[in-house]
């Protein structure tokens, strides 16, 4: 009978599908590994039951233990699915960036679950490299694998992920896109497709601010993918071309392929093909492109497949009037984002203010161009004026320590009656396009524009 002893043994050997409706007009066929039908739906599944193997092999994991991971979500469920057949308990780092569906998830597994800030640096003490390692500390019989310093990551792919699209290409394959997390995924397969030919080229497709591309790391709206520091197990040397892919382009990819294709994919798997269509434009019609597909959409329907999400980050336009059109109605006089830095003294925030016409800024770390997710307070005239009133010294106080709660959001593209909605209950709004703050705009932007 072919019937498998346990879910352990249903990872790998996955399936191959040709892409045929997003690649309209391109030459080259491009063809896509899917990795979601590895048990726990991702390519995680692979370096996680390898990793805990050589850690009981070692004797670092024993008997009634405890596997820690920082994750994105995937690599979790991969631990997750080792530690419900083999007996550990489990304990999960998530950056509150993931969407809430692959908490459950995980927590569906009997894992449970620390949520940590994104937008803070990894050295942070409140970051979920840092408190995981916190918790490795504290809790007895506690094992990390951690998948970005950890060799058996990217050999788990030597071992299975590259073998198997050699031989499902009959070694025709010319290049190979993925997108790099940990590092691993591409490395072990570029590494093993080098091995069978060097002429192989290794592309690795990369969220736009992510270390990989040279960006600085700083927060971005793709889950699992990119990074914000260098980990051990990426190999730069096995990687021919690194490609930039914004937020943007990622998740309308994502709903593409599923809608065109059939195939619903995470917004990283819509990264990785926007990618890998851009080299594909390039190469002749015998190369073969082949994009990794890590997993599925499944995880993302409140995200990447919920329009309301979509628009409120300005990802999509509504009919008729929207944000935009006051925005642009205010003339290039008025700057499009005005805002101030945490430690900026009160006094400074107030004749930034009186220079540029405007009651409030929104408070922020970081430089232009920024991510909502550094945005994380607001101060107005009413606040400096109420707080002045009483203690003349907060002139001299950082905004940090007077501002109020971030301006409510809003989608560059949506309708102006949400707007009109919204400001009923506050005096402005923080406007979003593709994810990145755009503009602020108040009752009287939203009055003018409305009185021409």
């Amino acid at each position: 009978m072919d019937i498998a002893d346990s879910a352990l043994d249903l990872i790998g050997n996955t399936p191959m599908v040709r892409l045929n409706k997003v690649v309209e007009g391109i030459d080259c066929p491009v063809v896509a590994k899917l990795e979601t039908t590895n048990p726990g739906g991702s390519v995680k599944d692979r370096p996680a039951v390898h990793m805990i193997d050589a850690a009981e092999k070692a004797g670092l994991l024993k008997p009634g233990g405890t596997i820690v991971e920082p994750t994105s979500g995937n690599t979790g469920v991969g631990l997750a699915i080792v530690a419900a057949n083999r007996g550990y308990d489990t304990v999960f780092v998530m950056t509150d960036k993931v969407s809430p569906e692959k908490v459950t998830l995980l927590e569906a597994y009997g894992a449970r679950v620390v949520v940590c800030p994104v937008a803070v640096p990894p050295e942070d003490p409140q970051s979920y490299y840092s408190v995981a390692e916190r918790l490795v500390n504290e809790i007895p019989g506690a094992y990390r694998p951690n998948q970005y310093s950890n060799p058996f990551n990217p050999e788990s792919h030597v071992l299975t992920t590259g073998p198997e699209i050699w031989d499902q290409t009959d070694g025709t394959i010319t290049h190979f896109v993925a997108g790099a997390g940990t590092g691993g995924t591409i490395s072990g397969i570029g590494k093993y497709l080098k091995s069978q030919n060097p002429n192989v080229q290794i592309v690795a497709a990369d969220p736009e601010g992510s270390v990989y591309s040279g960006g600085s790391g700083r927060p971005y709206l793709v889950e699992g993918v990119g990074e914000d520091f260098w980990p051990e197990t990426y190999d730069p040397s096995v990687v021919d071309r690194v490609i930039a892919i914004s937020d943007a382009d990622s998740f309308e990819m994502a709903r593409r392929v599923s809608r065109e294709e059939g195939l619903l994919i995470g917004g990283s798997c819509g990264t990785a093909v926007a990618a890998g269509l851009v080299v594909a434009r390039e190469s002749a019609k015998d190369d073969l492109v082949v994009v990794l597909i890590p997993d599925s959409g499944r995880g993302y329907l409140s995200k990447v497949f919920n329009d309301e999400w979509m628009a409120s980050f300005g990802f999509l336009e509504s009919e008729g009037p929207v944000i935009r059109d006051v925005l642009a109605a205010r003339g290039n006089d008025v700057p499009d984002l005005v805002y101030v830095q945490p430690e900026t003294t009160t006094r400074e925030a107030f004749e930034m203010m009186h220079h540029h016409g405007v009651s409030q800024l929104p408070v922020a770390k970081g430089e232009m161009p920024l991510s909502a997710a550094e945005v994380f307070g607001a101060i107005d005239e009413l606040q400096i004026m109420q707080r002045s009133f009483n203690d003349s010294s907060v002139m001299a106080e950082p905004v940090e320590k007077v501002m109020g709660p971030r301006l409510p959001t809003i989608g560059v593209g949506e309708p102006i009656a949400l707007a009109v909605e919204m400001l009923d209950a506050g005096r402005a709004l923080l406007v979003l396009d593709g994810g990145r703050p755009r503009g602020v705009i108040s009752r009287t932007d939203v009055l003018t524009f409305l009185s021409n």
